[in-house]
């Protein structure tokens, strides 16, 4: 209650503390080194968590919230990371805080950085040991939902001529045909196959299957003067890779 001619003081609200909750501000008035942006530009985009890099493509949030609060419900609502990035623009479309134009931006974000560390393979560069297969198979497969047999196909000096996928399954199995694989590798002149396939589960243990594909392609390759480098499994995980574990019957990352 006012009395009359009392006079009233106004005071000042108190300025934001930098230490203060930043969830009830606006990202413009937070603490510079706090801001998604600023932080990427001042310390790389490894400082920024999988929130904060998602919120520069939300850009604004959505409900009250502000762009990192809405990547932070949208990975809690619909992760982890992976689960999210691995859904297609229609299925992203559909998500608060993202819209078409959103999720076509982070599908293009994503073939883009695929793009960029396929492109020294693809422009004939030597895959000399297992890492370098596993890296560029997992690149190409691990998002797959179901099951696919792919090859890659090199010259003598194991450089990439061609990368083919030949066969596509079920979520957990894809038949493979040794005589297609040749026949593809004799098309591209050939001189070694690198082959893999992915395991949806997530899993790459190889089955018994596996490995008896394998020798199978191993023989038959081998009948027209082919190498097979490698066999490489797809999962969550690191690939794994059957020439590292021994069961290809001869050097096979060495050039002819």
């Amino acid at each position: 209650m006012v009395l009359p001619h009392q006079v009233t003081r106004q005071f000042p609200m108190p300025s934001a503390c930098p230490n203060a909750d930043t969830g009830r501000m606006a990202i413009k008035h937070w603490p510079e080194h706090d801001r998604p942006r600023e932080k990427l530009v001042k310390l790389g985009p490894e400082a920024l968590s999988d929130s904060e890099l998602l919120a520069l493509f939300i850009g604004s949030g959505c409900n009250g919230l502000d762009a990192v609060q809405s990547a932070r419900r949208l990975l809690e609502n619909h992760g982890p990371l992976r689960r999210l990035m691995d859904m297609d623009a229609s299925r992203l479309r559909k998500l608060p805080a993202l819209g078409p134009a959103r999720a076509c931006k982070l599908v293009a974000a994503l073939e883009l950085a695929s793009r960029h560390l396929l492109a020294d393979l693809e422009r004939g560069d030597s895959i000399c040991d297992p890492g370098s297969a596993g890296r560029y198979f997992k690149l190409r497969l691990r998002a797959r939902p179901q099951e696919v047999f792919a090859a890659l196909f090199m010259d003598t000096r194991n450089r990439t001529l061609a990368y083919e996928e030949l066969f596509t399954g079920t979520i957990d199995t894809a038949t493979v045909y040794p005589r297609e694989v040749v026949r593809r590798a004799l098309l591209h002149n050939a001189a070694a196959v690198i082959v893999s396939h992915n395991h949806p589960s997530g899993r790459a243990e190889p089955s018994a299957s596996d490995r008896e594909i394998t020798s199978q392609l191993f023989e038959a390759l081998g009948l027209v003067g082919v190498r097979l480098v490698d066999h490489v499994v797809v999962g969550d995980g690191p690939p794994v890779s059957m020439a590292e574990r021994g069961w290809l019957k001869r050097d096979p990352f060495a050039r002819t």
